[in-house]
């Protein structure tokens, strides 16, 4: 998403939100592992998820 940011050009304003939820899926990493979260009993909502992932950043 950030090196996306980059080639687009966006400028700091602009990309300010790509790089807040750049940092949360970072800072959420090992939560993010699927095989992990399966094994704990983690609930899984990829869908929902991966929907709200799209609108977000913007």
């Amino acid at each position: 998403m950030r090196r996306k940011a980059t080639v687009l050009g966006l400028n700091a304003d602009k990309r300010k939100g790509v790089d807040k939820w750049a940092k949360y899926l970072l800072n959420k990493k090992a939560c993010l592992d699927y095989p992990i979260a399966l094994s704990r009993g983690w609930p899984i909502a990829t869908g929902i998820i991966e929907g709200a992932g799209r609108y977000l950043p913007r």
